[in-house]
């Protein structure tokens, strides 16, 4: 589940991803509970410089979760990456939710519904460490190969 997802499918049948159906970010609701638990035994445990891959999203996007932007508080910044499915459907990008804070610096996604495969609608990413086992980089793809995003991660590094 993307972090900061509303989907319209969710939307119609009242609410983000379990429940939220318009309100304001703040308090999780619905499987937000779930991501908010996740979060803070993260944080508290001090697990620093987690990752979020998220596939199943039919568009390619990267988000940025800091404290500054958030609803909810009780967590330590991450990043996330969203692409895929292959050979699905591409669907136009939501809106974010503001409870876990997302900022996007790149989001692709085709302008309308359901569009097929082969259509440029069709999007992959990787995780790749340089040889020196050091930095992981991300790059997130077009389905003809293009890299459309990059960023390069910085090992236990909190919030990158």
């Amino acid at each position: 589940m993307q972090a900061g997802n509303v989907t319209t499918s969710s939307r119609r049948r009242g609410g983000l991803r379990g429940g939220r159906a318009g309100r304001p970010p703040g308090v999780p609701l619905g499987r937000e509970l779930q991501v908010a638990e996740l979060l803070r035994h993260i944080k508290h445990r001090r697990i620093p410089g987690t990752v979020w891959l998220t596939a199943d999203v039919h568009d390619t996007s990267a988000q940025h979760h800091p404290l500054s932007r958030a609803a909810l508080k009780d967590f330590a910044p991450f990043r996330e990456f969203v692409t895929g499915p292959l050979h699905a459907g591409g669907f136009p990008a939501v809106k974010l939710d503001g409870t876990f804070g997302p900022e996007q610096p790149f989001a692709k996604a085709p302008a309308t519904a359901n569009v097929p495969p082969g259509q440029d609608s069709q999007f992959f990413g990787e995780v790749a460490e340089d040889a020196g086992g050091g930095e992981p980089t991300v790059r997130l793809h077009h389905e003809k190969g293009a890299v459309l995003f990059t960023k390069v991660l910085r090992p236990g590094r909190v919030g990158q």
